[in-house]
């Protein structure tokens, strides 16, 4: 396979996955969330009796790991085109921190909190700031999200005009 067309193939998948991600984020905003945090911690109760054949948690870390590992590859095989470095490697930073780093050291926290501790361990007052915190907290993982995905949109639209074909002139061909 072509480094061009390896390329392409990086970067569409690359755009997928991150689209994933972003809309999984979003949905999870719409639909889940209301259910989980509307009322605790009550509905913590219920999410937790919800969620034991699969959660956010079976589908975010794959995604991820693709999205960095897309990223990754993408910045090795385009390092030498400035035109598309830097946007894919401010996509990779913005999902690195929005979405890894952000999760680790505040949403852990407080998934262990609300899911993980015994029901009974905190008091209800505590276990409603501690929602309260997670859903505003998420809107940074949701902005990260939209960004991330804006700037690999974008690394893959300058990839497709600066490898599109052309004729003597400079005019673009079709095929």
């Amino acid at each position: 396979m072509s480094r061009t067309r390896l390329t392409w193939t990086v970067l569409i998948v690359l755009v997928w996955a991150s689209m994933l991600s972003f809309g999984g984020v979003a949905a999870e905003t719409v639909m889940l969330y209301p259910n989980i945090f509307g009322d605790a911690p009550e509905s913590l109760h219920r999410a937790r009796e919800f969620m034991v054949a699969g959660g956010p948690s079976d589908y975010f870390p794959p995604l991820g790991a693709t999205v960095v590992l897309g990223s990754l590859t993408a910045t090795v095989l385009t390092w030498r085109n400035r035109r598309l470095r830097w946007w894919i490697v401010g996509a990779a930073a913005t999902f690195v921190a929005c979405e890894f780093l952000f999760s680790v050291v505040f949403f852990w926290p407080r998934n262990e909190i609300m899911f993980v501790d015994p029901v009974g361990t905190h008091s209800p007052e505590y276990l409603r700031q501690v929602a309260e915190e997670f859903v505003a907290g998420h809107w940074v993982r949701l902005a990260g999200g939209a960004v991330t995905s804006a700037l690999v949109f974008t690394a893959l639209l300058r990839w497709a005009r600066d490898t599109a074909p052309r004729t003597v002139d400079g005019a673009q061909t079709v095929r």
